[in-house]
């Protein structure tokens, strides 16, 4: 009889510590069985979630303009005085919400398409009119009814770890801008990643509009409508001088302006703008040199307004939210015969906008979400958890009385 009750005891015993085992392997095995699910969802392909979301935002992307009013013309024609700027704005246009037009499924496990650029104004989200008149230098800024691609990127068929990484531009996997490595395209579009995001990775992503492509690092959680996400941040580093950072060496196309390569914050892309002076940096120059910044007045560059960031859920490499901040300026130069270039001291970049392009996941896609990839998730962290405590529990339970009994007979 005891004998059968010491083994009744050790057989709940084992079954405790079955339980807080298979607790412990749930996760292992739920991960590959979800995991299995995303990768399958993940794929590029019509029919999939990925695709779904790929083929036209799932939410309303806007692009917000705040221009650089000069409040002392005269004095900086007449007397080659620093300008004194005032911004202005936000003006406000819808974009990105037309679909992806010419998609090619090609047989190399890679999809082909072109981005409409489409702007609609939003007169209710602005401060006034396109009719506003503004002081600042002529900068014709004119998208709108145009496309940017050939974009060719692969779906992760063959290669999930591939997934939404662009195979060429323009038929082309360089840009022709830059010397070395900085004229690669590399990484993804920015609206999403491969599947699995960690947090010690550095994501690529291009971006036609800086003509170049660029990267975030991890900079902290974020929760957007009850969904978890990792925010990756475009670093410092990334603007940063030659000799502060020696990989940005090809992005110095100019010795003089740059001062031997010295200064930070500002970028060279007329090579892509048609020989235009035309030179990008960071709103109200962020992280750009102060000889830089003082060249002007009136900026105040504030990181938590300024900073481009990603906030991507890191399970299937969506972006569900993200802000895209630049500032467009042109280089002026000291120009005797141009009058109006006739007072210029010394060459300086001359702010004439920034904008945000920003979004974040509408609440039907949210839902969506919550409801198909982080509830299971959840749901599956619970019943590990629940389970270990269960059999623990069971074990702890279970010995504790089999020892009392042991003790006992032992008396």
């Amino acid at each position: 009889m005891g004998c059968n009750r010491n083994c009744g005891l050790l057989t709940g015993a084992v079954i405790g510590a079955v339980l807080a085992i298979f607790g412990g392997v749930l996760i292992p095995v739920g991960d590959y069985l979800i995991g299995k699910a995303i990768k399958k969802e993940a794929v590029i392909s019509n029919g999939t979630i990925a695709f779904e979301n790929w083929l036209v935002p799932g939410s309303s992307v806007y692009r917000e303009f705040w221009v650089f009013h000069v409040q002392n013309p005269s004095e900086v024609l007449e007397q080659g005085a620093r300008p004194k700027l005032e911004q202005r704005g936000p003006y406000t246009y819808r974009v990105r919400y037309l679909p992806k037009e010419n998609i090619t499924e090609n047989s190399d496990g890679t999809i082909s398409y072109m981005l409409p650029n489409v702007a609609r104004f939003e007169p209710d989200m602005s401060v006034g009119s396109e009719n506003d008149t503004i002081t600042c230098l002529n900068l014709a800024v004119v998208y709108n009814g145009t496309f940017d691609g050939l974009y060719k990127v692969y779906t992760g068929k063959e290669d999930i770890k591939k997934t939404a990484i662009i195979e060429s531009y323009k038929n082309k996997r360089n840009l022709s801008y830059w010397e070395g490595h900085c004229d690669l395209v590399n990484g993804t579009d920015g609206a999403s990643f491969p599947p699995f995001v960690k947090k010690d990775e550095v994501l690529r992503f291009f971006s036609s509009d800086i003509c170049r492509s660029i990267y975030g690092v991890f900079q902290g959680k974020q929760e957007v409508k009850g969904i978890s996400l990792y925010r990756f941040a475009v670093p410092r580093e990334a603007f940063a001088s030659p000799t502060e950072v020696g990989d940005n060496y090809c992005f110095c196309t100019d010795e003089v302006i740059s001062q031997n390569c010295t200064l930070a914050g500002v970028l060279d892309i007329s090579a892509c703008k048609a020989g235009r002076p035309v030179f990008i940096s960071l709103p109200h120059f962020l992280h750009a040199s102060d000889s830089i910044l003082h060249n002007v007045e009136g900026l105040s560059p504030n990181e938590k307004e300024h900073e481009t960031y990603l906030d991507i859920e890191p399970i299937t490499g969506f972006t569900l939210q993200f802000a895209k901040r630049l500032q467009v300026n042109l280089l002026v130069r000291p120009a005797p015969k141009i009058e109006a270039l006739s007072k210029v001291k010394k060459p300086y970049v001359f702010p004439i906008l920034w904008l945000n392009e920003s979004a974040v996941i509408g609440d039907d896609k949210a839902e969506m979400f919550r409801n198909k990839v982080t509830g299971r998730v959840q749901m599956l962290s619970v019943l590990q958890l629940a389970l270990m405590i269960a059999g623990s529990v069971l074990f702890l339970a279970f010995m504790g009385s089999f020892f009392i009994c042991r003790s006992k007979k032992l008396k």
